[in-house]
This record gives C-alpha cells, sequence and structure tokens, in this order.
C-alpha cells in the first residue's frame, strides 16, 4: 500500500471510505517519542488493518495559551517516525479543518463530571472536555476499527472509554502499557522541556511511586503522607497525590484488589503526571454456566493466552464423586465422610501434551471422571455441605495469588467473589445436547440418544439451580454470555476483550 499523507477533513473521508481494509487509528499531537513508537507498532502487529496516525495539536486541551504556543513541533521528524514503524497514512489537519468556523455540525462536548472532576481535572478545567470534543471529530471522520491509546494518561483513557459507550460508537479501545525512559520517568512530549535538574526531580517522584509499587506487593497497604514527605525534602511541587479506585477515580477502599496511586507535579514550567497500579494479587478470572456450556474449553484457551492457572474446579468435584463411588464411601454419614475428607489430596499435573491431569491420592482420574456414571452423581455430591466446604476452601487456597482463571458453578458468587472478571457462559439445552454427544472425550455420551441427553441435562440443570448450597445462579456483576451459535474462538475473543477492558495492561509488568 502506497504512503499517504493528508491534510484535509474531505480527503480522510474519502480516502477511508475507499481504502478495502479496516482502519487502525493512532491520535496524536507530534512531537512523537518512543511511546508513541510503541503504539504504532502494536497496532502494525496486532492485525493486518491500515494504520493510520494523525497530528493535530488541539487547542481545546490547552488552559493556557503560553502553554498552547511553546508545546514542541517537530513535524517533518514525527513523519519520518510515523512511517518507518508502521504508519500506512498520516492525517495533518489544521484548526480550521477540525473546526470549521461557523460550522453548526461541530459537537463540542463536556467530559463526565464523575470522572474529570478528580486529578487533572481539579486545575485543567475544560481540559477533558477539549479531549473528548477532538478524539469524537476525529472518530466520526476516520470511522476507525480500532483506537491505540496509552496508559500513561490513564484518566483520559477512562473518559474516552467512557465517551465511546455513551455515544455508542463502533470503535474497540486498544491500549499499551505506560511507557518509561531509560531512567524510569514516564516518556512524554513534554520531557524535551526539562532542565537537568528538573529531570532529576521528576525521576525522584517517580521512583519513589515504583518504590510505592513493591512496598505495596509486600504489605498490602499505602502510605501517603511517607510520600508527600519524601517529596517535599526535595522541594518538589506536588499538585496532587491520591490513592484510588482504578475505574470510579473515589478514593480506594479496602477489599479493593487493584487500586491507582496517581500524581502530577510541577518542574518550572512543566507539568509532569505519573502514576502505578498497586495489586493484592494478580486479577482472577470466575466462569459460570451449566454443563455443556463450553466453560471447560473457553476457560483452557483463555488461561493459555493469558498466561494464567487454569482452575477446573468441576474436575475436583468429579474427582471426589469418583473416590467415593470406587471406595463406597456412605457419603450420608457427616462424620465419616468428614474424617474422610481430611486425607484425600487432588492435584492437577501438566501431561505432555501440555493438558492437565487430574490425580485423586496419587491416581490419575482424568479420563474415569468424565463417564455418565460420575455425571449423573456429580450434582449430588457437590451439594453435600462437607464436600462443598472442603473443595471451596481447596480452591481458594489455589487462588490466593490470584492469577487463575476458573470454571465451575459458583465461582464467581461463592469461591471468588471478588474476582475481577465474572462470565455466566450458557446455551440452549439443545445446543448442550449436541455438544456432549460430539464430545470425544465423554464415550457415555455418545452412545445416549439425543432426546436422553436433553433430559440428563434438564436434571442436571435443575438439581444444580436447586441445590440448597451455593446453587448456580448468575453473580450480579456477571457478563452473560449466550453461545448459541458462536464459534469457540469468538468466545475466548469476546471474554478476553472484557479481561482487557478490565484490567489495566500495566499490572502484567512486574
Amino acid at each position: 500500500m502506497k504512503k499517504v499523507i493528508i491534510r484535509k477533513t474531505e480527503e480522510i473521508e474519502n480516502w477511508s471510505k475507499n481504502i478495502n481494509s479496516e482502519i487502525n487509528f493512532i491520535p496524536t499531537m507530534g512531537n512523537l517519542h518512543n511511546g508513541h513508537i510503541k503504539l504504532i507498532s502494536t497496532a502494525k502487529n496486532d492485525n493486518s488493518n491500515v494504520n493510520l496516525v494523525s497530528i493535530f495539536i488541539n487547542p481545546l486541551q490547552f488552559d493556557n495559551k503560553l502553554d498552547l504556543e511553546n508545546y514542541p513541533k517537530t513535524i517533518d521528524n514525527d513523519i519520518k517516525i510515523s512511517f518507518s514503524n508502521g504508519a500506512d497514512a498520516i492525517f495533518i489537519p489544521s484548526n480550521e479543518d477540525i473546526y470549521p468556523p461557523n460550522n453548526k455540525n461541530i459537537q463540542f462536548l463536556k467530559a463526565p463530571i464523575e470522572l474529570s472532576s478528580a486529578l487533572c481535572g481539579l486545575n485543567r478545567i475544560g481540559h477533558f472536555d477539549g479531549v473528548c470534543t477532538v478524539i469524537y471529530r476525529l472518530l466520526d471522520l476516520i470511522k476507525p476499527k480500532n483506537l491505540y491509546l496509552g496508559e500513561k494518561d490513564w484518566q483520559q483513557l477512562l473518559i474516552l472509554k467512557n465517551l465511546v459507550q455513551r455515544k455508542k460508537l463502533n470503535v474497540a479501545i486498544k491500549s499499551i502499557p505506560t511507557q518509561r525512559d531509560f531512567d524510569g520517568i514516564p516518556l512524554s512530549s513534554r520531557n524535551v522541556n526539562l532542565s537537568k535538574n528538573e529531570r532529576k526531580l521528576i525521576r525522584f517522584f517517580s521512583s519513589e511511586l515504583l518504590e510505592a509499587k513493591k512496598i505495596f506487593q509486600q504489605e498490602k497497604k499505602i502510605n501517603l503522607n511517607e510520600i508527600i514527605k519524601k517529596l517535599s525534602t526535595k522541594k518538589i511541587s506536588i499538585e496532587y497525590l491520591e490513592h484510588l479506585h482504578p475505574y470510579t477515580l473515589k478514593n480506594a477502599r479496602i477489599e479493593d484488589n487493584i487500586s491507582l496511586l496517581a500524581g502530577a507535579i510541577r518542574c518550572g514550567e512543566t507539568r509532569l503526571i505519573d502514576h502505578v497500579f498497586l495489586m493484592k494479587r494478580r486479577p482472577i478470572i470466575a466462569i459460570d454456566g451449566p454443563a455443556g456450556s463450553g466453560k471447560s474449553t473457553v476457560t483452557k484457551l483463555i488461561a493459555k493466552k493469558l498466561k494464567l492457572l487454569y482452575l477446573d474446579t468441576g474436575a475436583m468435584y468429579r474427582a471426589l464423586s469418583w473416590l467415593i463411588l470406587k471406595e463406597n464411601i456412605d457419603y450420608k454419614k457427616e462424620k465419616k465422610l468428614q474424617n474422610i475428607l481430611k486425607d484425600i489430596s487432588i492435584v492437577f499435573k501438566s501431561n505432555a501434551n501440555s493438558h492437565q491431569d487430574v490425580y485423586v491420592n496419587n491416581y490419575c482420574v482424568t479420563e474415569e471422571i468424565r463417564s455418565q456414571k460420575i455425571s449423573s452423581i456429580v450434582s449430588k455430591i457437590s451439594s453435600i455441605k462437607e464436600v462443598r466446604k472442603f473443595l471451596v476452601e481447596e480452591q481458594r487456597k489455589i487462588g490466593e495469588s490470584g492469577g487463575l482463571v476458573a470454571e465451575g458453578r459458583d465461582i464467581g458468587t461463592t469461591v471468588f467473589p471478588h474476582a475481577e472478571l465474572k462470565i455466566f457462559l450458557t446455551a440452549s439445552i439443545d445446543e448442550r445436547a449436541k455438544r456432549r454427544k460430539s464430545d470425544t472425550n465423554s464415550k457415555d455420551s455418545r452412545k445416549i440418544d439425543l432426546d436422553t441427553l436433553k433430559e440428563l441435562i434438564k436434571k442436571r440443570d435443575f438439581e444444580d439451580s436447586n441445590r440448597e448450597i451455593s446453587p448456580l445462579i448468575k453473580a450480579n456483576d456477571a457478563i452473560e454470555i449466550i453461545t448459541d451459535g458462536c464459534s469457540i474462538k469468538e468466545v475466548v475473543d469476546k471474554i478476553i476483550e472484557f479481561y482487557n477492558d478490565k484490567i489495566p495492561k500495566e499490572t502484567e509488568i512486574n
């Protein structure tokens, strides 16, 4: 594809209509650095879409005229950087193109108060209104498939996600972690304005945030006053330093697993922002749903793609059911069952095919627990109070450090009620019966006719949904996905999209 530079709005509209491809859009204000390069190269490597970079210094984002005039302009170098790192086209409009005088069709938008009144919004009045206005204008002109943004401007990212949702725009926001320079400070177009001494100050500020993150990982708490005290000894001018919930920007709560430590300081005439995410444990994805909804297959693939531990809680209940049948244990005798459970070991081990085998007391039961005999009894066994208590405790032990995706019937409601992402995966009985019939891992199911399978699934659903302890129900904050007519890839991609929207990319960086 021929690389092009476009300068007029009518040209960009014609260009976007005539290319035979979806568009990845990377908006910038120029003076490109390695952070912008990472955005452009990520877009290039993500898919085969056309990559468009815009360079436009938006006057509505500046509440200070002098700041606007002094903003660094390096257009020739920006063009060279964009094209050499994967841009197919560059849009360089003028103010008059973006904001034609007397054009009543231009929508001057307001950022949501609940997100724009905190942090940078306290002192930069109207800044986020300007961001919303220009991005909405550009998206309307370009109509991209994906919008690439950096997490360095986290508040801005939240506001633009809100804009896309509020305006029901058909664009996916893809974010990249904050990119840092050799000395640890976040890359910014304004860094060129820093003197040697000012750079030392911002370096000290950033290092204190990163140190606070390390301390939090060990102690699970933060001392803002201590950080402010350290910064004050260096005579650093603090505009704000806040510990907040990462999505509401309200004060962080004790129960929050992920929180945001964000600050802004002034170095001479330059204002700089930085933040870190604090985590008590790695994120957890909880996937619940009825039998045959595709949970196991989907969960395994998600775990592999996101490099998370796969926890098959259903296999744990099946393994215990298998043992109870094999040993002819009278599970109705409460005390006897409690004593037996104390000596039971259920573990998962990766096999030569990179799949998980299930072991009960060091005996591999992977295939045996998938029989129809086990399927017919597992719901009854899993409804026993002592069994559930034992296995829920085992599952929680596995999940103490997070970093896993678990599937079952009560994961989001009972086992991990504070999971960052909860999915309720379901499908019609007809669909689930067909899947069970074609399941190569379930030899017994393949021998049973379809109508009988449907009745068995209905019975299992009723038992799971009506048991007294931890019944199968959708958690209030779970996202329901009906998988009828969907490919496994479509379901996996959808869940990963939800995950990426919920979990900042920076949390993946140690």
